[in-house]
């Protein structure tokens, strides 16, 4: 018989170290977050913030985090739920919906911190004669990449606009979690979102729609489309077209809103305009408890043993009727 090495042997249980619960559950990657949260030695306090992007099965959720010892802490949270006060009922989890959340949450967070009159981000809709000073020229989105330099040297890349002299912009990384990084992925909208909205993420456009890997070119005009909802509007006319039974389906709520393929453009142009207008959070309603409500008395166990004894004695009775019957029967035959 040919000799075999006992690999997992009495040497190796006796070192062998559970896994912490999260990684055994595949919900947290260690090694992407140690290097997500680990601070540098020369700058004491000084936490790395994080944009935490999450998409359940209804909702996009965004937020700003920072880690410590006793765990994470939230600044800043918004929802793709929210966005039905600004006009948006219908798809809170595509990529449109993922980018309208990114600016929720940057304008809310600027909001918060004092800086959303210093850093506005990149507008994605005609201003008013007020906000913008050149009337006579039309107004286009675009959404390539911006980017400044700065710092002490000169040498550090601000992910903004433009940098004012007194105030840095609010810096922060991006968390995906598990989440697959390909190319268009659902995230990246929401970090674009984020940047328009005036944070400063550090991020190239190699991850974004529109970017081909071949010819190492990026289309703004298809990440514009993705933003503005125009692949969701190209689906809707081809399923008129093709199927109109699938398209009323599948379109339910866009038909129940009535949302027209044609309205979607405009339909989220209105929905940044009202987030940057108004991104405080809604305010919680106060809980009023229904006073006409009683519970139920407890029962004793004196009570509960008298019940047990009738029903005991319920079912032997009917038990002796049974059998009177069965003799009954018998004595008839």
């Amino acid at each position: 018989m040919p000799f075999v090495k006992v690999v997992k042997n009495k040497a190796y249980f006796k070192r062998y170290q559970v896994k912490f619960r999260r990684r055994r559950e595949g919900k947290t990657d260690y090694r992407a977050r140690k290097r997500l949260i680990t601070q540098d030695r020369n700058k004491y306090n000084s936490p790395k913030y994080r944009l935490v992007v999450r998409f359940s099965n209804k909702a996009c959720i965004c937020q700003i985090v920072y880690s410590e010892i006793v765990g994470d802490k939230v600044m800043c949270a918004a929802s793709s739920s929210e966005l039905e006060r600004y006009g948006l009922k219908v798809g809170l989890k595509n990529y449109a919906a993922a980018y309208c959340t990114g600016l929720l949450c940057a304008r809310r967070l600027l909001k918060k911190i004092g800086l959303d009159s210093v850093y506005q981000g990149t507008l994605t809709y005609e201003a008013s004669d007020d906000e913008d000073e050149d009337d006579d020229e039309e107004f286009e989105y675009s959404a390539e990449t911006v980017s400044c330099k700065g710092g002490t040297n000169g040498k550090r890349t601000y992910y903004v606009e433009e940098l004012d002299d007194d105030k840095n912009p609010f810096r922060c990384i991006l968390d995906v979690g598990i989440t697959t990084t390909s190319t268009g992925a659902r995230v990246f909208g929401a970090l674009k979102g984020a940047v328009d909205g005036g944070l400063d993420i550090p991020h190239g456009e190699e991850r974004f729609p529109g970017y081909d890997k071949d010819a190492k070119e990026y289309d703004a005009d298809t990440h514009k489309d993705r933003i503005f909802g125009e692949h969701v509007a190209e689906y809707m006319r081809y399923l008129i077209e093709e199927d109109a039974q699938k398209y009323a389906t599948h379109f339910a709520k866009y038909v129940e809103e009535e949302i027209n393929p044609d309205d979607i453009e405009e339909m989220y142009q209105d929905v940044h305009k009202a987030i940057r207008e108004d991104p405080s959070p809604a305010e919680k309603k106060e809980f009023t408890p229904d006073k006409s409500f009683k519970r139920m008395q407890k029962i004793s166990l004196e009570a509960r043993k008298a019940a047990v004894e009738a029903k005991r004695e319920k079912l032997q009775e009917d038990d002796e009727d049974d059998d009177d019957d069965d003799d009954d029967e018998s004595g008839e035959d």
